[in-house]
């Protein structure tokens, strides 16, 4: 019955009267078949409302790039040097940035999560260098980027083709370290431009984090901790604090990851955009 020529005629007319359409969903329905018809769930219903009528966007006709995700940099065809990233926190924090209406960008690195872009353009990329490069390539066009991803801070020097057999008593890797994304965006970035980065630290937690957001000339620093519990890599929580670099900062307590992409974004819009 939905693909029906009368009902799609009947929807265009009440579109055309400037009524909105929450989409159907696919599966079984009432005559038995399978196929598109079934109502909406009550949670697609309610976001489908909230984001049509009642949900502020200011950031509407803003580009923004946001990167997650860890970066790995193989060793031989089998073995890489990683972190334990989900890429969780940089997830919540583009899909905080487009329901606020931004045009959002998300550079994702190697993740487990299953993830539905739901109209966020995604770069899929896997070592540290295939970063660099779709930053840069995007950048120029950002009027906000926020570096939450684990970039590897170094690499291997030689990556063996083969996978390395374990034929030594002991056995070292020659490594590099990797191009600075944050400090050679910050290099780059021009008047208007928003950058923020992440500093995840263990100790001198915001001596560390000042100290960065000078170095790389970003406008944020986003500082959590591995000290705090239940912060950090694979929580779905985190506790973090915002230095801006006029000299405001910013504390939150632990909040799911969702709530503290909001908590960002807010000041990001209250600090530049209010």
């Amino acid at each position: 019955m939905w693909h029906h020529p009368a009902t799609k005629e009947n929807l265009e007319k009440l579109e055309a009267f400037g009524n909105k359409i929450i989409p159907v969903e696919k599966g079984d329905l009432a005559s038995g078949l399978y196929g598109d018809g079934r109502m909406a769930e009550p949670e697609q219903i309610i976001r489908y409302i909230t984001d049509n009528f009642f949900l502020i966007r200011p950031l509407s006709g803003k580009k923004a790039i946001v990167t997650a995700g860890p970066t790995y940099e193989p060793i031989d065809s089998v073995r890489f040097i990683g972190n334990h990233s989900t890429g969780k926190m940089g997830i919540a924090i583009a899909k905080e940035l487009h329901d606020r209406g931004a045009d959002v960008t998300l550079i994702l690195g190697p993740t487990p999560l299953e993830f539905s872009a739901n109209g966020i353009p995604v770069i899929k990329v896997t070592t540290a260098d295939e970063m660099y490069k779709a930053c840069h390539d995007n950048f120029d066009k950002a009027d906000i980027t926020i570096m939450s991803a684990a970039v590897s801070d170094y690499s291997v020097v030689t990556t063996a083709k083969e996978k390395i057999k374990k034929t030594e008593e002991n056995f070292t890797i020659g490594l590099t370290k990797t191009k600075d994304i944050l400090k050679s965006l910050g290099e780059r970035k021009k008047p208007g431009q928003i950058l923020v980065g992440f500093a995840l630290e263990t100790n001198n937690e915001k001596r560390n984090a000042l100290y960065k957001l000078k170095k790389k000339n970003a406008d944020m620093i986003v500082l959590n901790s591995l000290q705090d519990a239940e912060a950090g890599f694979g929580y779905d929580t985190n506790k973090i604090t915002i230095f801006e670099k006029g000299g405001q900062e910013f504390a939150f307590k632990t909040k799911s990851k969702t709530e503290v992409a909001k908590d960002i974004i807010d000041t990001i819009i209250r600090v530049y955009y209010a």
